[in-house]
């Protein structure tokens, strides 16, 4: 009988003790930025779920299955990468199109903060089927799409991509529809004297009602870029590789700066006018030498990216906690380059329950340490400038599962 009533006490204390455990995670003591709802203090985060619990001051321990102690560290949304190529595959001469270039998005996402990317142009219309199957529907990182007007994709910048007879808004905006993975639309690399496929990029955005990503290929003689930013494109549209000195092939004329080192007065008011210009870093798309004087000038980003391929990774890029560092470390302020970097880009894309720490958005979490010192920075020159103060990740949640930690505060003892 004794027996039987210390069996009942032990198993009432158990269960009374999971009923006082509201939250299956709780981060204390962490900085946390979270701009979308203002918060920009020591905070504790709890998580069930998989979803934003509470956010708070002082919530207990005891509320709590697990504790992350994140003192000293910024707590902030999971970052969204919003220029990257991930349609990895083993096709010869196809550039990030199911290619050796592209890169799968778990092994490069979590490690740097970054719990959702947006693939800028890599599958078109014909192949987005294979996209979908081989790389968002395998991916642990929430991969989404701004898909090529290019029926082919990103599949080669000399034949492929110059296929005006394959850039059809119709095709593009039906599988846009179609498929909520894809959240805008992509023109690259295009080499024409004319602004006719920029002209179908963005009918088929309109007819999808999403935005649309321009990466300039070049012309010549060169085209006038206020044409681009004022008549074709629409407040809410992306210009990417913005630091990228000649923008792209379309001459000294129509860089970011002029020939007095200054930015053309018609970017600040095309920025102001509600046009997006997004870091985009890649292989050769950052100078120092234009990204320098722009910021100076007070030039910077709505939104900041990566451009990630095998080429950039393994370059002055290197991976999208880099370049936020490298844009701290030239004038933006740590909340901004945050804000840059979760939030903005979550509106850029509408999709705005990404990008936050809102009670009840899906437990996308970054944690990071903020060093200080001397550290160095590369661009895509192979120019290298100093900084003082650079990101790292200590941890990364994925819909509230621990998916990167790098000195084991997300985990036990082992004694």
């Amino acid at each position: 009988m004794k027996l039987l009533k210390l069996t009942f006490v032990l198993f009432m204390a158990i269960v009374l003790q999971g009923m006082a455990q509201d939250f299956d995670l709780l981060i204390k003591n962490g900085h946390v930025i979270d701009p979308k709802n203002k918060i920009d203090g020591v905070m504790d985060v709890a998580i069930k779920d998989k979803k934003i619990a509470k956010v708070s001051k002082n919530i207990s321990e005891k509320s709590a299955a697990k504790i992350i102690d994140a003192k000293g560290l910024i707590v902030t949304p999971g970052l969204i990468d919003i220029h990257g190529h991930h349609f990895s595959g083993t096709i010869s001469h196809r550039d990030y199109n199911n290619s050796f270039s592209a890169l799968p998005p778990d092994g490069f996402t979590f490690r740097a903060g970054v719990t959702t990317v947006a693939d800028a142009g890599s599958p078109g219309w014909k192949n987005f089927q294979i996209y979908k199957e081989n790389v968002i529907d395998r991916s642990k990182t929430r991969v989404l799409v701004f898909i090529n007007i290019v029926g082919e994709g990103m599949s080669g910048v000399s034949s492929r991509e110059q296929d005006t007879t394959d850039m059809s808004p119709k095709m593009t905006a039906m599988i846009a529809r179609q498929h909520p993975e894809i959240i805008g639309v992509k023109i690259a690399h295009y080499r024409g004297h004319e602004w006719g496929p920029y002209e179908k990029a963005v009918q088929a955005g309109e007819i999808a009602k999403i935005p649309v990503m321009v990466d300039l290929g070049g012309a010549d003689p060169a085209l006038p870029l206020s044409t681009l930013l004022f008549d074709i494109l629409r407040p809410g549209d992306i210009l990417t590789h913005m630091y990228g000195g000649d923008h792209s092939g379309h001459g000294p004329k129509e860089g970011t700066l002029n020939a007095e080192g200054k930015v053309w007065p018609h970017w600040f008011e095309a920025q102001k006018k509600g046009l997006i210009f997004d870091v985009g870093h890649g292989g050769g798309s950052f100078l120092f030498r234009v990204a320098v004087p722009a910021t100076q000038q007070g030039f910077y980003p709505n939104t900041i990216s990566t451009d990630l391929h095998t080429g950039s990774m393994n370059a002055g890029m290197k991976d999208m906690l880099n370049v936020v560092s490298k844009m701290m470390n030239l004038g933006m302020s740590l909340q901004e380059a945050i804000t840059a970097s979760t939030w903005k880009p979550a509106q850029v894309i509408q999709r705005e329950e990404l990008g936050n720490l809102s009670v009840g958005a899906e437990a996308d979490v970054a944690i990071f340490r903020l060093n200080e010192g001397e550290f160095g920075f590369i661009d895509s020159s192979g120019a290298a400038a100093k900084g003082t103060q650079k990101l790292e990740t200590e941890l990364t949640l994925r819909a509230g599962r621990i998916v990167w930690d790098l000195n084991g505060i997300g985990a036990k003892i082992w004694e």
